[in-house]
């Protein structure tokens, strides 16, 4: 009967010890990327956060940030993969800035037990075209969804995070005169 019991367990639980183990590749981030730049891949780059830029982040992401940032650009446009915490594992996105507005956001590997649905279109389109007011504020609302809450949290402070950066890897390229 202990061991019938056991078995009965074991599938009663299983979808609790499977979530645990979650981790979703939905692209890679080398294949967004050159999807992003179909004519010509630029090469990577590496932005080294000065103490403002470091303050920024901290207070849009609420933790300090990388001591460096990998990107991709090419004109007015980059494209950053920035991983970010859920609930309790990261979640990393693709994000493409045009223009210091959001032109694509991506779920590319997502590792959490749920919130799984952020990665679909009708949640992601939210954040086309948005900017940075001047709090570092998304200009425009994100809505949430019922049982995503933590996961949707962090693909907007990655949104955040991406503008802010985008700013700064454009000042360093043009100078502070082209940048917003």
């Amino acid at each position: 009967m202990r061991m019938i019991f056991g078995i009965i367990s074991v599938f009663i639980y299983s979808h609790i010890w499977a979530g645990d183990a979650t981790h979703v590749v939905y692209q890679s981030p080398d294949q967004y990327v050159s999807e992003t730049f179909t004519d010509v891949m630029p090469a990577s780059s590496t932005l080294w956060p000065d103490a403002t830029l470091r303050q920024d982040l901290t207070a849009v992401l609420g933790h300090k940030p990388s001591l460096r940032f990998k990107y991709w650009g090419a004109g007015d446009k980059t494209v950053w993969i920035l991983d970010e915490i859920g609930k309790d594992r990261p979640i990393t996105a693709g994000i493409v800035i045009n223009q210091n507005q959001i032109e694509d956001v991506r779920v590319l590997v997502f590792r959490e037990s749920r919130g799984w649905e952020i990665k679909h279109d009708f949640f992601t389109r939210q954040f086309s075209n948005l900017f940075l007011d001047g709090d570092h504020d998304l200009s425009g609302q994100i809505d949430n969804i019922t049982g995503a809450t933590l996961s949707v949290k962090a693909m907007t402070r990655m949104a955040q995070a991406a503008l802010l950066l985008h700013e700064h890897a454009q000042q360093e390229a043009y100078g502070l005169a082209h940048a917003r």
